[in-house]
């Protein structure tokens, strides 16, 4: 239900950033000033679901984030909205998320053990992903209907299933491992992973992926109204065509189970989510855009939950916290950074120029990738 409206929000908020200031390098702006604090953060927040009790944050991060779906929604329906207050809105939701997604991604082997633990990582990107179907579906009707600040509002109440969940967990009370300063579990950290080959390989694969791929969402109002002209009830579907496409994949990786040759897996998703990408950035047919997207969609989704699982399987449960804090910022940290470069090149040379180059980019990097980690296949 939360994700529900998380993705009715992100719709929302990109048609009133569009209609506010009818730019896409803006659209990127935005979406950089929502993800960077993951980059610059996230370290910190590994360290910190590290030290306490995970379900703790999660209850502090959710009720921040409730606040601020409902002050930009008293923002935008009394007409006060600005870009600028959008961007700021944006930006501290990038801080919370640095602390509650660490302890998010690191609380699901406590809750499952590392038996069941690729199952319940697919689970939840089977509900992710269900979610950016019906969100982004519902969005451009309930936005006709209800308006930009209703969906903002909905967002805000959505928060409250989550938070109810959060409290009817039990796991056990985090270990307090030292009295070291955050900067020296940061510092071990790191030297635990630029030590672990494999760790390496894994974050590059997932760096490539949010620089240049993950960026397209934030130009999909650009593409939906200047490529296809199908506006706003036409972006919904675009949207939920990714999602389709990715709750297939997780659908897939669930029904394979606990399965061998991961990293085959792995590397031929990775190959398939860049030429989708290509394919979908040539198009100008509305239902041929749909048809790729769903593709994009699964194929995305695919590498992030192998990542994810092989991971978490090969670190011990001390660095686990630090070590999904740097996945979340290969994964989330680096978007901003991605949403910049799409911003600038759709401004210049175009929005389907800019998606090209992402697609190629992350052809040539995956491959790159392949060949400076050959290992990566027989995972």
């Amino acid at each position: 239900m939360s994700l529900v409206g998380t993705w009715v929000q992100t719709v929302a908020q990109s048609w009133l950033v569009f209609q506010l200031t009818n730019s896409a390098f803006l659209l990127g702006v935005v979406g950089f000033l929502g993800s960077i604090p993951i980059f610059i953060l996230s370290l910190f927040g590994g360290v910190l679901a590290d030290r306490i009790n995970k379900r703790n944050i999660l209850i502090f991060t959710q009720a921040a984030f409730m606040l601020l779906a409902f002050l930009l929604a008293v923002l935008t329906q009394f007409k006060f909205i600005t870009p600028t207050q959008i961007m700021l809105i944006a930006l501290l939701n990038g801080a919370i998320m640095a602390f509650d997604a660490p302890a998010r991604q690191s609380i699901v082997v406590e809750l499952v053990g590392r038996e069941h633990l690729f199952n319940a990582i697919t689970l939840n990107s089977v509900a992710f992903n269900s979610s950016r179907i019906i969100g982004p579906a519902i969005a451009g009707v309930l936005i006709s209907i209800i308006g930009m600040s209703g969906c903002f509002y909905l967002n805000g109440f959505s928060f409250l299933a989550v938070i109810i969940a959060l409290f009817y967990i039990r796991i056990g009370k985090s270990k307090v491992r030292n009295n070291n300063s955050a900067l020296r579990d940061i510092q071990e950290g790191l030297f635990f992973i630029r030590q672990n080959r494999l760790i390496l390989a894994l974050v590059s694969l997932v760096a490539a992926l949010s620089l240049f791929g993950i960026s397209y969402i934030i130009l999909m109002p650009v593409f939906a109204n200047h490529v296809l002209g199908v506006g706003v009830k036409g972006l919904g579907v675009l949207m939920s065509s990714t999602g389709i496409g990715a709750l297939c994949g997780a659908l897939g990786l669930a029904r394979l189970g606990n399965f061998k040759s991961k990293g085959r897996l792995l590397i031929w998703s990775v190959f398939l989510f860049s030429i989708s990408l290509i394919a979908f950035s040539l198009s100008r047919v509305y239902f041929l855009s749909i048809f790729a997207l769903i593709f994009v969609g699964c194929s995305s989704v695919i590498p992030i939950a192998l990542v994810n699982t092989l991971l978490q399987i090969n670190v011990p449960d001390e660095f686990r916290g630090r070590v999904m804090s740097l996945f979340m910022i290969t994964f989330a940290g680096m978007v901003p950074f991605g949403n910049l470069i799409s911003g600038t090149l759709a401004q210049s040379l175009g929005v389907s120029s800019a998606l090209l180059f992402c697609g190629v980019a992350c052809l040539v990097l995956f491959s790159l990738v392949n060949f400076l980690f050959p290992g990566l296949k027989k995972l």
